[in-house]
């Protein structure tokens, strides 16, 4: 019941004058307002209700000690006799309800309202705001015949009290972000820091659909008091800025928000590429915002120019979308040419962010979205460039069902028309059950279609509940690409996790049974390991994950139904063809971070030669019709290419607010194909670098 009434409040508050919530005919009348015009009334009642507040109102000591800049919301009534009851009260302090019924008991009877020529009650609310000020006659008064303005005050003056008045609504700063409807950044070595917390035995977290909302995680880890606990003891102003607060941070009584700005700065060397450095100049502003408790907002816009290590910059350029720019940075977008041999990459994301009821969130913006427990995703990974999405999160019971609908480019030359990129849509449903305090089992299912005939977005992927896999077989078989995907976690204990998937593209129960190694069983799997607080040593975390995904998944037989965005796969960074193991360790204390990974793999690619132009099922973009035979297809067919990774990074988080990091990393990278060619070349790597960073996103080196 008092949520209701404060939510009456709330909807009729006005800042300092009475509003009412009955049609009525005459309001009600002060002796000091008989002189006044009817249509008056009701100013003169605002001003000689707010007038007596002001001047009987006592503030009690304990707000004045404390320096209270706030409100009080009053809902009240005057009744059919003229008599003042206040119905709710809604203040910070006791004793400030206790003052505001104080002062609504001593005020006057006057004369009732009247409705059809009859006395009636009216319902009010008021909001008091503190410190008082005085009330400004607003109202028109008869002298003779002429009508004089009793306000002494212009119109300028007027305007610029109710502009004083909202600046004096703002009020200290209560990092509302870390329990709002927003997203916490993405990046896997900070997702490990509450990671054992959320997959405790027993808990009813889903931990698959990234990113996570601050108010989900909030239920299980005390991000505000982890970052209050990081603070410096700094009192300049600068001090504070720099280590412990956004740069811009506003709260007022029904919104907040933080403006920061973003750097990526860093310079490093390449031992394999002929130019001197390799360098990144990354500028832009990060906005985080709060409109009440369930509607949040945040952009992100960055303004880039960088040069990598040289098997980077390969990549980079092997991604090129059609037009004049020679780069899609990964991760990141197109790149245009900065000087003679670096890129120029802006990026802008954002997103809303809305909860309009404890069960449901919906999200509308342009960013990337993961599902999986482990470091890669062989279901959808945030590998790929921004895209538009709608997301709607549902949670009830022990279900945690996240559909997504997303709006992606195919940017090869072969596909534009009217020279602007083609425009491609998935839809994705993620079903996360907690089958007990330990078991976790998710069913995935995805399509991609085109605007194949003109259908444009097809209306029979919008609903969240439907199976795609029937939705495709009615609108044609290359109507669009369906996959299914099944995901397991099991907490073995509260420091061991195991988790896993299973990725079916097709599959032939018959072709299976013959044991030719038929091409049509494209599947993949993932098994995965992480041990929490490892070796009893706190805030280190171990894990290790296999990765196995066999030729042709993820492709289709009409090209622009495959499973990438942007040149990129909406998957593991590899696409198919590959099988690799990932170790890795994290570990932080206070604000010192460091991290290794080692990565070790076989892939098999394309010869792309004028004596063999197969394909052998490893890059996905390929019409798999292409392919070199229909039975004995084996991972690593092709061009076999071994490879070893390690990357180890440390650093120190010089702005927990901001996740504002200097670091150091160093990656050895050792590349082995059997044949050299045009596509695949040989490579041995060492990239060592320094910088600063934001750190808002997962940089992927490991292609």
């Amino acid at each position: 019941m008092k949520r209701i009434v404060l939510f009456a409040i709330l909807l009729t508050t006005t800042f300092g004058y009475t509003q009412t919530l009955l049609s009525y005919e005459k309001s009600p009348v002060f002796k000091e307002c008989n002189s006044v015009d009817v249509d008056q009334l009701k100013s003169c009642f605002n001003y000689t209700l707010n007038t007596f507040i002001y001047k009987n109102f006592k503030i009690p000591q304990v707000v004045i000690d404390e320096s209270y800049v706030g409100n009080v919301k009053v809902l009240f009534e005057v009744n059919s006799t003229g008599e003042f009851k206040t119905l709710y009260t809604d203040a910070i302090y006791d004793e400030l309800k206790i003052e505001t019924k104080r002062v609504f008991d001593a005020l006057p009877t006057v004369e009732p309202a009247t409705y059809n020529g009859n006395p009636t009650f009216v319902q009010y609310s008021i909001t008091i705001a503190l410190p008082l000020t005085e009330p400004v006659e607003k109202f028109l008064v008869k002298a003779g015949d002429e009508v004089v303005l009793t306000n002494k005050e212009n119109l300028n003056a007027t305007l610029s009290d109710e502009f004083d008045a909202i600046r004096k609504e703002k009020i200290a700063f209560e990092n509302l972000e870390y329990s709002s409807e927003l997203n916490v950044p993405f990046t896997h070595s900070y997702y490990a820091r509450f990671d054992d917390e959320m997959n405790a035995v027993g808990t009813n977290s889903h931990t698959a659909a990234k990113p996570f909302v601050y108010s989900d995680v909030a239920r299980y880890y005390d991000i505000k008091g982890e970052k209050e606990s990081l603070a410096k003891d700094v009192d300049s102003w600068l001090g504070r800025k720099l280590f412990n607060e956004h740069l811009v941070e506003v709260q007022g009584k029904d919104y907040w928000f933080t403006v920061d700005p973003i750097l990526d700065l860093q310079i490093g060397k390449d031992t394999e590429a002929d130019f001197n450095t390799t360098w990144n100049n990354t500028r832009g502003v990060y906005i985080q915002a709060g409109l009440g408790k369930r509607f949040n907002l945040t952009t992100s816009i960055y303004e880039s120019q960088g040069r990598f290590a040289d098997y980077f910059n390969q990549y980079a350029e092997s991604l090129k979308a059609f037009g004049p720019d020679p780069a899609v940075i990964p991760g990141r977008g197109i790149a245009k040419r900065f000087k003679e041999d670096a890129y120029d990459y802006p990026v802008a994301e954002a997103y809303v962010s809305y909860t309009p009821a404890d069960f449901l969130n919906v999200q509308f913006g342009h960013g990337k979205n993961f599902i999986g427990d482990g470091y890669r995703s062989l279901f959808q990974s945030d590998v790929s460039s921004p895209y538009p999405f709608l997301k709607l999160n549902t949670t009830f019971w022990k279900i945690k069902y996240t559909s997504t609908w997303m709006w992606l480019k195919d940017v090869r030359d072969e596909v534009v028309e009217d020279k602007a990129f083609l425009t491609k849509y998935m839809a994705n449903h993620y079903l996360s059950w907690n089958v007990s305090k330990r078991l976790n089992i998710g069913l995935f299912e995805s399509v991609i279609w085109a605007d194949t005939n003109g259908r444009g977005f097809d209306v029979n992927y919008l609903n969240p509940i439907i199976f795609f896999r029937a939705i495709e077989f009615q609108t044609g078989q290359g109507a669009g690409n369906a996959i299914l995907g099944l995901s397991s976690k099991y907490k073995w204990n509260n420091k061991v996790n195991l988790y896993g998937q299973f990725v079916l593209d097709e599959f032939s129960l018959g072709d299976v049974k013959a044991g030719e190694k038929s091409w049509k069983n494209k599947f993949g799997f993932q098994l995965g390991a992480k041990y929490f607080n490892a070796f009893n040593v706190d805030n280190l975390l171990l894990q290790a994950e296999y990765n196995r995904v066999r030729p042709y998944v993820y492709s289709h037989n009409t090209q622009i139904l495959n499973y990438a965005n942007f040149n990129q796969p909406m998957a593991h960074l590899w696409g198919a063809n590959f099988k690799e193991l990932v170790l890795i360790g994290r570990y932080n204390y206070k604000r010192w971070f460091g991290d290794a990974k080692f990565i070790i793999g076989q892939r098999g690619f394309d010869f792309n030669t004028d004596e063999d132009s197969f394909s052998y099922g490893g890059d996905i973009y390929r019409d798999y019709n292409d392919r070199n035979a229909d039975t004995g297809i084996k991972i690593g067919q092709g061009n076999k290419t071994n490879s070893f990774m390690t990357e180890i990074q440390a650093g120190y988080l010089l702005n927990p607010a901001t996740n504002l990091k200097v670091f150091t990393n160093i990656i050895y990278r050792d590349f082995n194909p059997e044949a050299i060619t045009a596509s695949t070349q040989d490579s041995n790597t060492l990239w060592f670098s320094v910088g600063v960073r934001t750190d808002l996103f997962n940089w992927y080196n490991d292609m």
